[in-house]
């Protein structure tokens, strides 16, 4: 057992001081840490939100704005079957609650529609991990030639869920575009995402960055367009949208999908400014299938001022004075130079699919983050004095031993969480601190082991070998358990609990190798240099 093979002694005190290596950026000034050598990490520990200060937003998807949506695509969906299609002749209305009424004027053709409506109800895994079978997506009752249809409660709860899934990835595309790279976006819940970003002192950017639904539209305008009038209705197949910039302005825009093209179909957005006016604007390209769309709508309507909608308010309503056949344009508003920014990193990034409500918006200033960082170091240090005066007040030589272990397990612990770039919150200091309490355990199970091994009169070499190899089992049982632990803290946990399992998961690893592994090899170098006749502790 305390045989020194050069290759096992190597790789422990190789992978020690890889820990430490990467945990050095951390206590390295910032101007050294740029210096470095481009093949060392250089990058320190991520900061939390309740660390460094920052904005912290707890979203909601809208269920009303995304049932809408739906039936919206639902009306389209049942359009294009039935009559772009199969050419069977039909009306629908649309009730208060967002169900479809499709009625066939046909009846000859009531069975046949019957057929393709069924199709497009998709099954749907219900339950947890889909143990609880399948349901219909759209349920479908009928009367006669009358179908109504609405989405059924697990239909609207998988698109919800498929929504927010949609939605975190939108949303992590436009903070990285941001430069927001250390922000945190988790799910909580069926429906809400939490969104922190450390070191945000203002939440309004945040929030116009991720709240902004971000659908475009290119619609022509109506023939007819309000005056101002009391009464004045909207004319048939338009709607009346606002103007986003002049309050109480508005527009009359064509509905007819003929007469929209889509802004799904943008491959680039960038900010510039008018070679003319010199106002900024943002340039936007088309892929192939937007290109022809909207060279057409172009095409065939020169002369006539068209509307450029984001999320139903009109940015802006020029003429159309040539076809634009490139695929390319550009949007003016009166914009500044950092909403032009903004809009095209939006823009970039794709729309969010349902729209997004706040529930909850904290802000954490950088002094309450620096507070809590003295305390949380503070604790920290009295902590690791304390437990490593013990060891020494009680095992002597062998507690310095824990204590050489202790203070690697540390760096091990600092450096795995600094390598993976892991987020350290207060409840993650709280998480080390207890790991430092812990990792000594291991270290009196072995120690204790030992004693009673001498006790009952066996040698030191025996003592020795006996103790480490009877408490593996012991110390791997409960780290196991406490590990199992920090797992299900992590996946049934959110944000600050997460936080304290990340680094109580680590601790157990680093600990588990530092007790066992590291204090046998320190052992080991003191058995053979030593020979000792007994052991101090």
């Amino acid at each position: 057992m305390f045989r020194l093979h050069l290759w096992k002694t190597l790789t422990i005190l190789g992978i020690v001081l890889l820990g430490f290596i990467f945990a050095l950026p951390n206590v390295l000034p910032a101007n050294v840490r740029d210096a470095l050598p481009s093949f060392m990490p250089n990058k320190p520990i991520v900061l939390g939100l309740d660390l460094q200060g920052g904005s912290h937003l707890l979203w909601e998807v809208d269920k009303a704005s995304l049932v809408k949506t739906l039936t919206t695509q639902l009306r389209g969906d049942v359009r294009q079957n039935l009559w772009n299609e199969n050419k069977i002749k039909h009306t629908i209305s649309v009730r208060k609650d967002g169900s479809l009424v499709v009625t066939i004027t046909d009846p000859a053709q009531v069975e046949k529609a019957a057929t393709i409506l069924k199709k497009l109800s998709q099954p749907v895994q219900v339950g947890l991990f889909g143990t609880g079978g399948q349901a219909r997506e759209i349920e479908i009752s009928r009367d006669g030639n009358r179908f109504i249809l609405r989405f059924s409660k697990a239909g609207l709860e998988a698109r919800i869920r498929r929504a927010v899934e949609q939605a975190i990835e939108v949303i992590r595309r436009r903070l990285d575009e941001l430069g927001m790279t250390e922000a945190t976006i988790q799910q909580q819940g069926p429906e809400r995402i939490l969104v922190q970003a450390p070191g945000m002192k203002d939440p309004a950017m945040l929030k116009k960055a991720v709240g902004q639904t971000a659908r475009l539209t290119f619609q022509l305008l109506c023939e007819a367009q309000p005056t101002g009038q009391k009464g004045e209705r909207v004319p048939a197949g338009c709607t009346d949208m606002p103007d986003a910039k002049t309050p109480g302005r508005h527009y009359w825009v064509q509905t007819s999908r003929r007469a929209t093209v889509e802004g799904a179909d943008l491959v680039d957005a960038q900010p510039a400014f008018d070679g003319r006016t010199g106002e900024p604007i943002v340039t936007f390209r088309f892929n192939q299938k937007g290109a022809l769309r909207f060279g057409r709508l172009t095409q065939k309507n020169v002369g006539k001022p068209f509307a450029i909608v984001l999320d139903g308010k009109v940015v802006s309503a020029p003429v159309i004075q040539t076809p634009i056949l490139g695929g390319s344009g550009q949007i003016s508003g009166r914009f500044s130079v950092e909403e032009t920014k903004l809009l095209a990193i939006i823009l970039r990034s794709g729309a969010l699919p349902a729209k997004l409500t706040i529930v909850e918006e904290r802000s954490v200033g950088p002094s309450l983050g620096s507070d809590s960082i003295r305390a949380g170091v503070m604790a920290s240090v009295i902590g690791l004095v304390a437990v490593l005066l013990f060891m020494v007040f009680t095992y002597g030589l062998f507690g310095i031993f824990a204590d050489l272990a202790l203070l690697a397990n540390l760096g091990m612990l600092i450096g795995i969480l600094t390598a993976f770039q892991a987020t350290l919150t207060l409840p993650g200091i709280a998480g080390i601190v207890l790991t430092l309490g812990m990792a000594v355990d291991s270290n009196v199970l072995v120690f204790e082991r030992i004693r009673e091994e001498l006790r009952n009169g066996r040698s030191v070499l025996n003592a020795l070998e006996t103790g480490f190899s009877r408490a593996f089992g012991t110390i791997l049982d409960a780290n196991i358990t406490t590990l199992i632990a920090a797992v299900v803290l992590y996946g049934l946990g959110s944000g600050p609990v997460r936080g304290f399992a990340v680094t109580l998961g680590v601790g157990i690893l680093t600990t588990v190798f530092t007790a066992y592994t590291l204090t046998r090899l320190i052992v080991a170098f003191w058995v053979t240099r030593a020979r000792p006749k007994t052991i101090p502790i």
